[in-house]
């Protein structure tokens, strides 16, 4: 079985307001496994924008206030911040 990795995303410009602007948290099989999940289930078909991606991030360090206490689990595939996709 292949590994499962952590990633974290920010965005270079978005619509508008939403959770989104913090970053979004995806665990995936790799770096193109994880764009896909982004562009199907977060984006609907489109092309994100990224700015900056971290592999392997350690989610303790992401926001305390904000991510930490409203992400799902990180250790199967899917995205784990935002809830809901």
């Amino acid at each position: 079985m292949k590994d499962l990795k952590r990633f974290w995303f920010t965005f270079s410009s978005l619509p508008r307001l939403s959770a989104l602007n913090l970053g979004c948290g995806i665990t995936a099989y790799s770096y193109e496994d994880a764009v896909r999940l982004l562009r199907e289930r977060v984006f609907g078909g489109d092309e994100p924008s990224i700015a900056t991606v971290e592999e392997n991030v350690d989610v303790s360090k992401l926001d305390q206030k904000h991510v930490v206490p409203n992400m799902g689990v990180v250790v199967t595939r899917g995205i784990w911040f935002p809830l809901g996709y």
